[in-house]
């Protein structure tokens, strides 16, 4: 390695490692919950913080994945905020079955829904359902924050939509059981009581459709919340409710042999063998992206540090180069790697292609990789460093739109688990045609370089300053130097600012912000979930040849 190479690698890792360490405070800040007033309120009240619950809940030595940490981050701040949506989602071994736990954090707004809240819990549940792996609801919430009801009541995708995924869930078989730690009110009070079975802790759980002070005002009957729906009243006189526990422990101990008891219909169907460590140090993987974004570099060190062995079969090696697809594993699975290359290469006719831009050779390579996984049940994993595609006479007259279509065609019709990891730009229709958010992605994970957006931000700020520009046209006035510059840089900051991942993982455009040196284990934690599920059969549409 040459002196300016580790100059370079030098600079890209330090600049990596400040970006995971500001990745980690943050993360680490939101893990406070409501702060240590809230958390000793709760201990105060002989209740465990949703944090310690899931600790416990999940075996001493599971590997444990999060989903939407960085929920709601920046977002209701009119409101003092709502750290991670006010409710902890973690992906885990119970005694060694794998299962997706939600726990409402009642440290934030006494555990409110807000509709960021609604938001992650359908993708918690959308995962269940998708892999057909047991789910567990640790329940212990106000109800919905009502100054917000008209963004989380009435619609489709709003809190209503958990209900029905409950019924959808249990016809189709999954597990779910839940535990009422705390309130459980009005609507919210079915969600418990629609799975499989529920448990609720004396004294501090409760659920009703309406608490005493409501009921009080609409039907004058004077009554406490603990005879009104504790757990005396549900499990000896309703029977609404199934196991009457007499702390959380005693609940959390009932569930693990719940799980215990639930028949492992695991199909095994995708290839796994022992899993070897990468050859090439994993350490590395801090300084091969360069701190300078426009900065080619090659991709294959990244996969090096990625995969067993640090090993790809490259699939047509020397056709469509923009493009690396190929067979590896990851912690033993079988997988097949779609992965945009930043380099600048030669084409098979010796002409040079941008790195990171998808062209007709490199779309028309990757359509058919994607069916071969399909064909061969490979779960596919999607590596975004993405500007687009090729633009331009000549990229029309190749057919960019139909090798285009086909890529998208195939991705989006395919049977096999997908898993898309934003390391870098993901932009335009470059996102969607490999795997964005849109196309269901089993997981969707970025790093902390990541940068999610239409185009970048220097053209976007061009285009949208144009369009400003011709807007004042219109009504005869002409933007001054300075003030044009300053509304450029204004704009340029702005749309900055909506391109970073924190931005994209508030929203769940992605999952989780994740440490570069953890991508082997969430992707296998994916793999290993997906392998509870039944695969259908491939087919895709037309394809334009």
């Amino acid at each position: 390695m040459s002196k300016n190479i580790d100059i370079n690698f030098n600079k890209n890792e330090d600049n990596m490692k400040l970006l995971v360490s500001s990745l980690k405070q943050k993360k680490q800040k939101i893990e406070e919950g409501g702060g240590v007033k809230n958390i000793r309120k709760q201990h105060e009240k002989g209740k465990l913080t949703a944090r310690e619950r899931l600790i416990k809940i999940f075996d001493s030595d599971s590997i444990i994945i999060d989903i939407g940490t960085f929920a709601a981050d920046g977002m209701y701040l009119d409101y003092g905020g709502c750290p991670s949506a006010g409710v902890i989602i973690q992906i885990g071994y119970i005694n060694q079955r794998i299962c997706i736990v939600v726990a409402n954090d009642s440290t934030v707004k006494s555990g409110a829904w807000f509709p960021m809240t609604a938001k992650k819990n359908l993708r918690a549940q959308e995962i269940c359902m998708k892999n057909y792996i047991p789910i567990i609801y640790l329940v212990d919430s106000a109800g919905v924050f009502l100054p917000l009801q008209d963004e989380i009541f009435p619609d489709k995708e709003h809190f209503g939509r958990q209900f029905r995924n409950n019924a959808k869930i249990s016809a189709m078989g999954i597990p779910q059981i839940s535990s009422i730690m705390g309130s459980c009110v009005a609507g919210g009070a079915y969600l418990p009581i629609m799975c499989d079975e529920a448990l609720i802790v004396e004294k501090t759980g409760s659920v009703f459709l309406a608490g005493s002070h409501l009921v009080k005002a609409a039907i004058g009957e004077d009554v406490d919340n603990e005879k009104l729906g504790g757990a005396n009243t549900h499990c000896n006189i309703s029977g609404v409710t199934d196991y009457k526990c007499k702390n959380e422990n005693e609940a959390i101990k009932i569930i693990r042999e719940l799980v215990s008891n639930i028949e492992d219909k695991k199909n095994n169907s995708f290839s796994r063998i022992k899993s070897k460590n990468p050859i090439k140090n994993i350490e590395e993987i801090y300084g091969i992206l360069p701190k300078d974004r426009d900065k080619p570099y090659n991709m294959k060190h990244v996969l090096e540090r990625i995969t067993d062995d640090s090993y790809l079969r490259e699939y047509k090696a020397d056709y469509g180069k923009t493009l690396i697809c190929g067979y590896a594993r990851i912690d033993g699975w079988s997988v097949g790697i779609i992965a945009n290359q930043r380099k600048i290469v030669k084409n098979g006719k010796g002409e040079m292609q941008l790195g990171g831009v998808i062209y007709s050779d490199s779309a028309d390579k990757a359509a058919r990789f994607i069916m071969n996984c399909n064909q061969k049940g490979i779960p596919l994993l999607f590596i975004q460093d993405v500007n687009g595609f090729m633009v331009g006479s000549r990229a029309e007259e190749n057919g960019i739109i139909k090798d285009g279509a086909k890529m998208v065609n195939a991705m989006a019709n395919s049977t096999v688990p997908k898993f898309t990891l934003i390391i870098g730009n993901s932009y335009g229709a470059g996102n969607y045609a490999m795997c964005g958010k849109a196309y269901d992605p089993d997981l969707i994970l970025a790093w902390p370089t990541a940068q999610i957006a239409v185009m970048g931000g220097d053209q976007a700020a061009k285009v949208l300053l144009n369009l400003e520009e011709n807007k004042l046209k219109k009504n005869n006035q002409i933007l001054k130097k300075s003030d044009k510059s300053n509304l450029l840089k204004k704009i340029k900051e702005k749309y900055n600012s909506q391109m970073q991942p924190y931005y994209a993982a508030s929203r769940l455009w992605i999952d989780e912000i994740i440490d570069p040196k953890d991508t082997r284990k969430f992707i296998s934690m994916g793999i290993e979930m997906a392998n509870n599920n039944n695969r259908k059969e491939f087919k895709t549409g037309v394809l334009q040849t």
